[in-house]
């Protein structure tokens, strides 16, 4: 009986290796990023150019600051999906959709990491203090940002603001969140660039202030 057992052990061990590769197969993982559409979510402004912007390294919270995706559940439970994970660190990606967001609106490129000694640029900083999934439901971004217009022969200006957005989910899947995501990430970006533009102009105010 001992070696009739072990003789089944033997040929049964590949089928359930097999199946268990099987199952792994079947359960692949996605990869999500922020970076709208070439043609996003912000419409590129009827204006004269704006100024040459210096984005910063964005901060995100701890609990956002994940490879999975993380989504609330209730009122106090979140869950960590491991099938479904950003493509960089959450705050690169961030940083990456409003930069692309930022040029489109103002009509210049992000100069970080390049030489523009003496030359006027904005430069802008994002923390976002709340970063909320719920999927069907909405997506919330709140951040408090900075500009800070400097460089040339025009006196230095600096203005600080805080933004919210409560984006409404349209569709199930997490592919409908992340895209209400970049909905809200094209607004901020519309009014940091809003932002921008005045200050160049001389005049200092948040949006709805």
């Amino acid at each position: 009986m001992t070696r009739l057992i072990h003789l089944l052990s033997r040929r049964l061990a590949p089928i359930a290796a097999a199946l268990a590769l099987g199952a792994c197969a079947s359960a692949p993982t996605h990869y999500y990023t922020l970076v709208a559409p070439a043609a996003g979510a912000v419409t590129p402004a009827a204006a004269a150019p704006g100024l040459p912007f210096e984005l910063l390294p964005v901060s995100v919270p701890a609990q956002d600051d994940q490879p999975q995706l993380v989504i609330r559940q209730g009122g106090q439970g979140v869950a960590l999906l491991d099938g479904h994970r950003w493509i960089a660190p959450l705050g690169d990606e961030i940083r990456g959709a409003l930069s692309a967001d930022l040029a489109q609106a103002l009509g210049r490129p992000d100069v970080s990491g390049l030489a523009h000694e003496g030359a006027r640029v904005a430069r802008i900083k994002v923390d976002v203090r709340r970063f909320d999934s719920q999927p069907g439901s909405d997506a919330l971004l709140e951040a408090a940002w900075s500009v800070r217009v400097m460089g040339g022969d025009a006196p230095e200006r600096t203005l600080a603001c805080t933004s919210r957005f409560n984006q409404a989910v349209s569709g199930a899947g997490y592919d409908a969140l992340v895209q209400a995501h970049q909905q809200a990430l094209g607004q901020l970006a519309g009014e940091v660039a809003a932002a921008v533009r005045a200050l160049a102009d001389g005049s200092a105010r948040c949006p709805g202030g």
